[in-house]
């Protein structure tokens, strides 16, 4: 269980998560007007794996891989499979909407963490599952057929690898002892290789490294991949993994407000009922919380 310390400090590190990752989602649209989909998922990744190793290095943390297998894994879906796949689904579709299909995601760690990680979700934990997808199913729109349905299924896989990622770091932890950061590199660094093969097979135009280019990369290498992922599978540590994956989903409400005030992408107005539902969710989760830590405190 989380101390208090921690659930004041949780809601915080979602935040950041969602705000950071929210704006991503523009970014990296911009991003592939000067790099092909699969290239740009390669510097990436490369890039925020060297931002990783340098803070290791730093801190002075150990390097030696552990667990190697599981590590792999994590790093084929949780890298490989993730960031190829919403980096394709972004070719294909706007920022707003592509992240609102990557964050599907909760509803297969749901699923997958029952039978897995055994994490049951209970009582009123339901009602903010329950809002929270309801509002991101309105923001989907699947009756809507006019949209790209290749992009939808992108973004459903995409979400798929993330989940999987999720639920494999929560049993990896808790069958051995691993320190996060390293775990949070190597993986980064095991997922990139798949990437620059992937990049070098696959015929694409090639990077136009501008200015404007190399400033958006940094950004994304160091901020929204190297520091935001280690953060994520830290907060992922603290609490189960359908909390986590709920919680996040503050990050597709920042991208589709992003997405309109920046490129003009529209949104209707089921999808601004949407938000409205994802914000209550995510309330009644941060309410949840904090009644518990003070249960725990009265103890």
């Amino acid at each position: 269980m989380p101390s208090s310390r921690d659930r004041w400090l949780l809601p915080l590190g979602l935040f950041i998560l969602s705000a950071t990752w929210g704006y991503t989602w523009v970014l990296a649209k911009q991003a592939l007007d000067f790099a092909p989909p699969f290239a740009f998922a390669a510097e990436r990744s490369i890039g925020g794996a060297l931002a990783l190793f340098i803070a290791l290095k730093f801190l002075g943390r150990p390097l030696k891989l552990i667990a190697p297998g599981p590590t792999l894994t994590i790093g084929l879906f949780q890298i490989t499979g993730f960031m190829a796949l919403s980096t394709w689904a972004l070719v294909e579709g706007g920022p707003g909407k592509t992240a609102v299909l990557i964050f599907t995601m909760p509803i297969w760690t749901l699923l997958l963490a029952w039978p897995v990680l055994g994490e049951r979700v209970r009582g009123t934990q339901w009602l903010a599952a329950i809002s929270t997808l309801a509002g991101l199913l309105l923001i989907i729109e699947p009756w809507n057929m006019h949209t790209s349905l290749f992009s939808k299924f992108l973004g459903l896989m995409a979400a798929l690898c993330w989940a999987i990622g999720t639920v494999l770091i929560k049993r990896l932890r808790s069958r051995q002892a691993v320190d996060l950061l390293s775990l949070t590199a190597w993986q980064m660094l095991t997922g990139a290789v798949p990437l620059i093969l992937l990049a070098v097979a696959v015929p694409e135009h090639a990077t136009d490294w501008t200015a404007t280019y190399i400033g958006i990369l940094a950004f994304m290498s160091v901020v929204s991949t190297a520091f935001c992922w280690w953060l994520w599978i830290t907060l992922l540590d603290r609490v189960p993994a359908w909390e986590a994956s709920l919680s996040v989903l503050g990050t597709p409400v920042v991208a589709i407000v992003s997405a309109r005030l920046t490129l003009g992408e529209d949104f209707s107005f089921g999808e601004v009922t949407g938000i409205l539902l994802i914000g209550a969710g995510l309330a009644l989760l941060s309410l949840i919380g904090w009644a518990a830590s003070q249960r725990s405190a009265m103890k």
